[in-house]
């Protein structure tokens, strides 16, 4: 059984940064690509990052490139999101996934494992 948890989540004002932090249990992570999605009040849950399996490979929504990084430590079985320059436009329920192939993917449905997320709010 894969188990994702995130946290890192929280309050923070407009222009600071927060990291998320995604740890991963009962899987073989090194093998996985890695996701973070996101989802507003009110609107459907959106793609903003992903990784491939080694790191090699990163892909972003256009709204966060050059402001949000995602990362992975394979030692540990983490991926993590760092993101700087926040918006209040980037408040939401963030969630990472998990994907058994290696190569990051933008659609929601490619990923077999998710977790429960971690909320941002970002304050104007």
């Amino acid at each position: 059984q894969v188990e994702l948890v995130e946290t890192g989540g929280g309050l923070v004002q407009a222009g600071g940064s927060l990291t998320l932090s995604c740890e991963v249990s009962g899987g073989t992570f090194s093998l996985y690509a890695m996701g973070w999605f996101r989802q507003a009040p009110g609107k459907e849950r959106e793609f903003v990052a992903a990784i491939s399996w080694n790191g090699g490979r990163s892909d972003y929504i256009d709204s966060v490139k050059g402001r949000f990084t995602i990362s992975r430590d394979n030692d540990k079985n983490i991926v993590y999101l760092r993101m700087n320059r926040l918006k209040p436009d980037d408040t939401a329920v963030y969630y990472c996934a998990a994907d058994r192939t290696p190569i990051p993917q933008r659609l929601a449905i490619k990923y077999e494992y998710w977790g429960q997320g971690t909320q941002v709010t970002v304050s104007s």
